[in-house]
């Protein structure tokens, strides 16, 4: 029998091709990783790794021995919360982490019809970028994350969130919940209010207050031709609110954000000409096999539908796919 840490560690070395990066993403020494692989190499009785250059190479051996951990890992992780989903007080517990924009508007949805249909489940939010909340999955600190796609202008810019690009896991599964556009935030009495959607051509000679996340803004103002004049920087949407209401400048947030303040000194206005980003789900597919986990995810597509009024800037995504 096989040690589920050794399998772990494996299939860690797999993914990352060495073992200083296993080591560094599993929070052990890389004495520890080596030895741990030198144990699981004793139980199996062949080699499972040789190295190439900086990096590792995985055996035949070592390759089926690895595709092996994967299952059993995932079997394990899945026994794990569905018993803790069963013995836990109140009928389970969910983690879930999210992106600013989906604590202030999508998360909450969701919980309010959780509370009316699971009043027995708890579900703790933390507020995190999404290349946080990935690294909190993979590492089983949360059961469900909700992100977006991260994108930069070209592989140099800072992307438009803030964060680094991600790419995501491919052992983890994604259920699309919204697309979600860039807005223009505005005074409500600013001649551009009276437009149904903006252009950023047509606003050149604004002061802009702006997330410290915002190549993509930057090289679409190139593109009309102008740069902006920067009043302040803030990265709560809250923050960003209150200072476009003092008329300290004009602000960019995604749709999300805006749906979350109703500050009648403010409207939002759709930005022609900016790409949608995709806000999606992320998760291991084993969880969804857990009845709590299951019911917070079905929430979450029911939030993400649009709301009776038909809530502006957010479209629910074409394919939902398993």
């Amino acid at each position: 029998m096989y040690d589920p840490r050794q399998l772990q560690v494996l299939a860690e070395v797999a993914r990352t091709g060495t073992q200083t990066a296993a080591a560094e993403a599993l929070g052990y020494t890389q004495p520890a990783i080596s030895y741990q692989m030198r144990m699981l190499e004793r139980a199996v009785g062949s080699r499972l790794v040789t190295r190439r250059g900086r990096g590792i190479h995985l055996t035949p051996a070592g390759k089926a021995l690895a595709r092996h951990a994967d299952i059993v890992l995932a079997a394990l992780r899945s026994a794990e919360n569905e018993l803790a989903a069963l013995t836990a007080p109140g009928g389970g517990r969910v983690r879930l982490a999210a992106m600013q924009s989906g604590c202030v508007a999508l998360v909450p949805r969701a919980l309010g019809t959780l509370r009316r249909t699971h009043p027995e489940l708890e579900v703790t939010v933390t507020q995190a970028e999404c290349q946080v909340s990935h690294g909190l999955l993979l590492n089983d600190e949360i059961e469900l994350a909700v992100m977006c796609d991260v994108d930069t202008v070209d592989p140099t810019a800072e992307p438009d969130t803030g964060g680094e690009s991600l790419t995501i896991d491919p052992r983890l599964s994604s259920m699309p919940l919204l697309t979600d556009r860039r807005c223009v935030l505005m005074p409500a009495d600013h001649p551009a209010a009276a437009q149904p959607f903006v252009s950023l051509a047509d606003l050149a000679e604004e002061r802009w207050v702006l997330e410290s996340g915002r190549a993509r803004f930057l090289a679409a103002c190139r593109d009309a031709g102008f740069t902006p004049r920067i009043a302040a920087t803030a990265d709560d949407q809250l923050t960003l609110h209150h200072l476009v209401a003092h008329r300290i400048g004009l602000a960019v947030l995604n749709a999300l954000a805006v749906t979350a303040h109703t500050d009648p000194r403010v409207v939002a206005r759709p930005l022609t000409g900016f790409p949608v980003r995709r806000v999606f789900a992320l998760l291991w597919p084993d969880s969804r096999n857990v009845p709590a986990t299951a019911a917070l995810l079905h929430a979450l597509g029911e939030a993400a539908l649009p709301t009776a009024d038909g809530t502006p800037g957010i479209v629910p995504a074409a394919t939902r796919q398993t």
